[in-house]
């Protein structure tokens, strides 16, 4: 249950949440997988996870991947 609060507590950090589809593809973006692996994997188009993929970033205040990625861990919206 403390992790849970601890990402429900980072999440209010942030001006504007990241939906629950962004966590998904935050996911797959963070355990390595491709655009167009993520897209196969969440039943959507590469387009669609571009989207969501600019929303993170934009978001978090993340330029690329590593940078989300290590802006999400520093939130502890990353087990």
């Amino acid at each position: 249950m403390a992790a849970s609060t601890s990402a429900e507590s980072a999440l209010a950090q942030l001006e504007e949440p990241l939906s629950e589809r962004e966590r998904e593809v935050l996911t797959l973006l963070v355990s390595g997988k491709t655009n167009a692996e993520a897209a196969r994997d969440l039943f959507v188009s590469v387009g669609t996870i571009k989207s969501h993929t600019g929303n993170i970033y934009r978001k978090l205040g993340a330029k690329n991947r590593a940078q989300a990625v290590s802006r999400a861990r520093d939130l502890g919206l990353l087990p």
